[in-house]
């Protein structure tokens, strides 16, 4: 499995066209053939941030998510509306089942 986490920093201005673009994603790439989950959450620390938390299949679920036009169009848009650039992690995981 690959495990993506990521975050978008706002400007004050920004932030409702930065949450609008977030939701629309979100909603979009969990209909894309091996995305097992992807949420946007607010930071409780900084509300001015989104945070991203995804999960796919592998990776060339998530190669493919990349590749898709309106991903592409998203982060270009996300970066024009951002305070910094964004930041995005990818992790290959291996599943710990306890008890």
């Amino acid at each position: 499995m690959i495990l993506v986490t990521g975050s978008v920093l706002a400007r004050p201005e920004t932030f409702d066209e930065i949450l609008a673009a977030c939701l629309a994603h979100v909603q979009r790439s969990r209909l894309e053939p091996g995305c097992v989950a992807h949420n946007v959450h607010y930071d409780a620390e900084n509300a001015l941030r989104l945070v991203f938390v995804e999960e796919w299949a592998d990776r060339a679920a998530l190669l493919t998510h990349f590749a898709v036009p309106e991903s592409r169009a998203f982060a270009k848009s996300i970066r024009a509306f951002a305070a910094e650039p964004p930041i995005l992690k990818i992790y290959d995981a291996t599943p710990v089942q306890f008890g």
